[in-house]
């Protein structure tokens, strides 16, 4: 049984295929990770692999091979490293997994977050290497390629055209409002946009998401389960964009950011994820 996992150390949904493995059982040389550099534009290489652009016209991660069959959804992922697990865990509920993935709580945009002037300095004045600092180096790199990409006259580019042309244009857009140059009525779009946001993902840290948490432990028991994996990796993403770099720092993030106490619920699951092994391991460099 052969598995392949390419991901990325920055991106939340190769943190909740991570959790999976290092709590499943997998031993060393089970499952081979390979880094696909999203801040350079490297998931758009449709030679880095065959399951990248050819097999995943989203381009994204994370990406799972596994015995001759392709995964390209984080659940589908993650629902193929339960099933083979050695350590068996609570089967994942389809309907806190959608929830959880639904757009409007989507923590890559929140990275993005940007409701003002002065969250955009803060974000354009961030240090290079940071978390704090990806938006900037992510759009900016982004853009670079696939402005490349999208005029590349190399005949294996072609089949993605229609691909490149909409993330340039869509990467375009937003790097205009981080760099200054975007007019300023879509600058306010965009700061209202991001306030909205933030609201609908208060919403899901305070009503949404503590609907289906525990009283203590996890969604799966006493040790995370499927749905546990996607969650975990969601919580820590925004405690992180709200200025957590360590455990100890995540509730307090979240309650500066909303200026409000987090549910109990919520402080209890932070905590049980937080003792965990695996969670040390997958956040040893940065929260993210």
């Amino acid at each position: 049984m052969t598995k392949t996992l390419y991901g990325f150390e920055a991106s939340i949904w190769s943190a909740v295929t991570e959790l999976a493995v290092a709590e499943l059982g997998y031993k060393d040389g089970d499952v081979t990770f390979k880094v696909v550099k999203v801040v350079e534009g490297e998931n758009f290489a449709p030679c880095l692999c065959e399951s990248r652009v050819e097999q995943n016209p989203a381009a994204t991660i994370p990406v799972l091979e596994s015995d001759g069959k392709v995964y390209t959804s984080t659940a589908s992922v993650v629902a193929c490293l339960v099933k083979d697990a050695p350590v068996k865990v609570k089967a994942g509920t389809a309907a806190i997994i959608e929830t959880i993935h639904q757009q409007q709580y989507d923590p890559n945009f929140a990275l993005f977050l940007t409701r003002d002037e002065a969250e955009m300095t803060a974000k354009r004045t961030a240090l290079p290497g940071t978390f704090q600092a990806l938006p900037m180096t992510f759009l900016a790199n982004r853009q670079q390629l696939l402005e490349k990409y999208t005029h590349e006259p190399d005949s294996d580019m072609a089949p993605y055209k229609a691909l490149y042309e909409a993330k340039l244009a869509e990467n375009t857009g937003m790097r205009a409002v981080f760099t200054g140059t975007a007019t300023a009525s879509e600058q306010a779009a965009y700061f209202a946009a991001s306030q909205a946001h933030f609201e609908t993902v208060k919403k899901a840290v305070f009503e949404v998401f503590p609907a289906f948490l525990p009283e203590g432990g996890f969604i799966g028991g006493s040790v995370p389960g499927e749905d546990d994996f996607h969650a975990g990796a969601w919580f820590t993403r925004i405690a992180a964009i709200f200025g957590a770099t360590t455990a100890d720092e995540g509730v307090t993030a979240l309650e500066k950011a909303y200026g409000a106490p987090v549910p109990v619920k919520v402080a209890a699951y932070w905590e049980a994820w937080t003792g965990r092994a695996s969670w040390k391991k997958v956040y040893a460099k940065w929260l993210h």
